[in-house]
């Protein structure tokens, strides 16, 4: 068992990207299109964060022509390249699944000054 957690922490990224629940992040994913591959970003509030080590997953959520949308990212997986925090979120909740109910400007987080 230890020698798992070993090859579980030499996989770990090293540039973890630092953020929080309630942020608004972009987060570049690589798409592999036949031979051919590209970075899609994808951008939203960051609603959840599960697990640790290196199954870590963080949940980013957002409107895309009046639909929810969610997707889930594991947070030291190759296809994600990087994870850029476009601004804090003021929230005192470690999930955000109320925002799933709530329509328009009340779906909104309020920005944290710091």
């Amino acid at each position: 068992m230890d020698a798992l957690k070993l090859i579980a922490e030499s996989s770990l990224k090293s540039d973890a990207p630092e953020f929080a629940i309630g942020d608004t992040v972009k987060v570049h994913v690589k798409i592999r299109e036949g031979e051919r591959e590209r970075i899609q970003i994808f951008e939203g509030t960051v609603i959840a964060r599960k697990g640790s080590g290196v199954s870590e997953t963080f949940t980013v959520r957002r409107l895309s022509f009046g639909v929810g949308i969610e997707r889930v990212f594991p947070i030291h997986s190759p296809n994600v390249a990087k994870v850029e925090v476009i601004r804090h979120g003021h929230v005192r909740r470690a999930k955000l699944y109320y925002l799933r109910d709530r329509v328009g400007k009340a779906a909104k987080v309020k920005e944290l000054i710091r």
